[in-house]
Formats: structure tokens, C-alpha cells, sequence
């Protein structure tokens, strides 16, 4: 069967090059991929359009290219093609209403990045899409550049096993180099991309030195955004070299976003070096500072803190601070995984409950499977992306179970962690 795509000649879109015929004619897939590679700037221009709406993933490829393409509008339109091949949920850039007004979606990088990784869907990278958005993260066009950088960061998430090895081995001298550009936008999305791409897994090896460093140097940025985007990422990595550093800035600043964005990254990295600096937050006022220690306590597995993270829980309001006692509970008390769960159905809480779901999944597949089978969709589909977020093969049957869920919400999150968990035997 030919492939076909449809195009709809509006006044601010000139005829392809190919039809005379009337608006929504057919052009074959095949022609369209052909045009790509056309001499004529136009024609590449309206072909990648075309391909950016269809978001077929056979184009994937095909595309790449032109995210160096000389012509920045045909750039920023491959950038947008790529990512909207692989987004869960597809974005439709151009509709008409009435048949005549054109109405105009764009699919935008920094918005994507900032959604996290479950807004991608279940199909494969490919390296090459991934080692042309990185070449084109360099481009003399700062715009050009930062879509480049962020649609990178957002798909380089996806690969696991050896892909992600080679990945990250190829990604992270260029990411650290760009940490010292002059310019701050550049300089705050490179922190952010390498936070989110260096983000610790179970599998992964020591991150190499000069690429955790880079991040290190940027807790001195002269940019504050710099600042505190380093401090997010170094927690996300767990880089342990930057404890010493964080402690410090958490003593500096003492309150305020940067003295909050410190202590979380030392919460997640978790080092035994940091526990008296947690243990001293767990009576804060501050109800953040307070649900930051307590994660920090139960992440770094030191169960004589126990009874200190009961006593600074007990008789609290908070939904936030309650629920990260709950956490602690699992992780150093054996406690009951169910107010986790149950959380999974407050908006509220919901992101929080699902972080601490994910990381206490790994070892605990028999104690999940209930959850999975939870007459409430939003628990099964939650569940599930913890599951694929916590990068755990054992987790793989049975979420391949649920590939045939009633609810589509849940399928779909089922096809995307069968995908991810599939990917790290590789």
C-alpha cells in the first residue's frame, strides 16, 4: 500500500511543488522523503512540514540530516519533525476551521524537555536522530541551538543498555563543554540537558569525572537559573564528588530557593557524609526542608534514623511531609507500600507518590503486582510508569500483562515501560 500525506494549500503555504491538484490532494510518503534531500530550500522546507504532521516514524531518519541543513527555518522544522515522531502524544501543527483559517501548534523543545521523560512514546531512538540533534545543539543560530539541545535532551532519555552506554560516552564531553558558553540560555539548558540525560540508573557506570565537574563549576555561575539547574542536576545524577559543595551552599544560603535546590540534590545523592546535615532538618519549620531530609535519611538506608523520621512526622498536617514518612517507612521499616498507592489518586501528591514509588520498585516486583491489578486505571497506569521508570528487568512480565488492559491509558503506559525494560538485555 502507498503511503500518503495530505496537505492543505492555505494562503500562507504555497502550493507543493508537485501538485497542481486541489487542497487535501495525496502525496506519496516515498516523494515526500525524496523531496528532502531536493536542491530547491522550498521544497525541503515543505517537505519536512508534511513529515513533521505525519510524525511517521520511518521519516525519522530520513529527517536528520536537515537539522544541519543550511536554511535555519528548515533546521527548527526538522528539530520539531524529530521530536514529534517520538512524543506519546502527537502534535497536529496546522488545522483549519471552516475550511479556511489555519490554525498553528508548534511543537516546542523546552516544553516537551520540561514534561519529563514519560511524554515520550514507546518507539526507539535512533542514534543517528540522537548524533544530529547533538551536532545541531552547536549551531551558530542560538534559537537553532536550544531547540536542538532540549529536543536532544528529551529523547536521548530513551535508550538503555549498550545504546545508552555509547550515548552517554559520546554526549558527554560536548554537553560539558557547552556548560561554559557566553551564552546564559545555552549555558542553563546544557546544565538541564545533562541532568536529565546523566540521571542515575541502576545499570549505569561512575559518571566520568570531567563531565560531573562541568556541573560542579556551574554551581558558581554568574546566572542564578545556571545555579540552581546545576544543583537539580547533580542530585539527579548523584554525583558524590559534589556533596562537599552542596553542604557548603546549603550552610551559605541557609534559606531561600538556592538553600532548598542544594539540600535537595544532597537528599538524592544521599552520601552516609550527609546524613547529620539531613537529620538536623527534620524538625525545620519549612515543610519542604523537612520532606527533603526525611527522603534524604530513608534514601541513604541508615535505619537508626528511624524513630527520628517518626518522631518529625508524627502529628503533621502535610500531606507532603505524611507522604515522605510513608516513604520512609517502605525503605527503612518495612512499612506497607499501600498509602504510596493510594496517593496515586490525588493530584496533589500524585508526581511525589510516584517518585518514591519508583524508587523502591527495584527487588519489590511481587509486592507491585497487586497495584497492577488495581481496579482503578489511574493506579495500573501509574504503577506502570513507575515500573519503567525505575529501569528494572524483572519488571517486565508483568507489565507486558497489562499490554491488553480495557483502559487505553494504561496500555499505553504499559507499551512504553515493556519498551524501556525490553531495551536493557542489550
Amino acid at each position: 500500500m502507498v503511503r500518503t500525506l495530505a496537505l492543505f494549500v492555505v494562503f500562507s503555504l504555497p502550493a507543493y511543488p508537485a501538485l497542481s491538484a486541489p487542497p487535501a490532494s495525496q502525496i506519496p510518503f516515498e516523494q515526500a522523503t525524496r523531496d528532502l534531500t531536493s536542491a530547491d530550500a522550498g521544497t525541503r522546507l515543505r517537505a519536512v512540514q508534511l513529515l513533521k504532521d505525519a510524525a511517521y516514524p520511518e521519516a525519522a531518519l530520513p529527517i536528520a540530516p536537515l537539522v544541519t541543513d543550511p536554511r535555519d527555518d528548515i533546521q527548527l522544522e526538522a528539530i520539531a519533525a524529530e521530536l514529534n515522531i517520538f512524543l506519546a502524544q502527537k502534535i497536529v501543527t496546522r488545522k483549519k476551521i471552516a475550511g479556511v483559517v489555519e490554525v498553528r501548534t508548534a511543537v516546542v523543545a523546552d516544553a516537551a524537555f520540561s514534561a519529563g521523560p514519560l511524554v515520550l512514546g514507546s518507539r526507539p531512538v535512533p542514534f543517528e536522530v540522537l548524533t544530529a540533534l547533538r551536532t545541531g545543539a552547536r549551531d551558530d543560530n542560538p534559537r537553532v541551538g536550544l531547540e536542538a539541545l532540549y529536543a536532544f535532551g528529551t529523547l536521548a532519555g530513551e535508550p538503555s543498555g549498550s545504546v545508552r552506554r555509547a550515548l552517554l560516552a559520546a554526549a558527554g564531553p560536548d554537553l560539558a563543554a557547552m556548560v561554559g558558553v557566553a551564552d546564559p540560555a545555552l549555558r542553563f539548558a546544557a546544565v538541564r540537558v545533562l541532568g536529565r540525560v546523566f540521571a542515575w540508573r541502576p545499570q549505569d557506570e561512575a559518571i566520568e569525572p570531567t563531565v560531573g565537574d562541568a556541573v560542579i563549576a556551574a554551581l558558581n555561575d554568574r546566572d542564578r537559573a545556571v545555579r540552581q539547574a546545576a544543583m537539580d542536576a547533580l542530585g539527579a545524577m548523584r554525583y558524590e564528588r559534589a556533596v562537599q559543595a552542596l553542604t557548603d551552599l546549603f550552610r551559605y544560603f541557609g534559606n531561600g530557593a538556592l538553600a532548598a535546590a542544594s539540600l535537595d540534590a544532597i537528599a538524592h545523592i544521599a552520601h552516609a557524609s550527609s546524613v547529620p546535615v539531613l537529620t538536623a532538618q527534620l524538625m525545620s519549620k519549612n515543610t519542604a526542608l523537612k520532606v527533603m531530609a526525611i527522603e534524604g535519611l530513608a534514601r541513604a538506608g541508615d535505619t537508626s534514623k528511624y524513630a527520628d523520621i517518626q518522631a518529625a512526622s508524627g502529628g503533621e498536617r502535610s500531606d507532603a511531609v505524611l507522604l515522605a514518612g510513608n516513604f520512609a517507612s517502605v525503605a527503612l521499616g518495612g512499612g506497607s507500600l499501600d498509602p504510596l498507592a493510594e496517593a496515586l489518586t490525588r493530584s496533589k501528591v500524585h508526581d511525589q507518590a510516584q517518585q518514591y514509588l519508583t524508587e523502591l520498585a527495584p527487588g519489590r516486583s511481587a509486592a507491585y503486582q497487586r497495584f497492577l491489578q488495581d481496579p482503578d486505571a489511574r493506579i495500573r497506569a501509574s504503577v506502570v510508569d513507575a515500573r519503567a521508570l525505575s529501569y528494572d528487568a524483572a519488571a517486565l512480565p508483568s507489565v507486558e500483562a497489562l499490554l491488553n488492559d480495557k483502559d487505553p491509558q494504561v496500555v499505553r503506559a504499559a507499551e512504553r515501560a515493556a519498551a524501556r525494560l525490553r531495551a536493557l538485555a542489550n
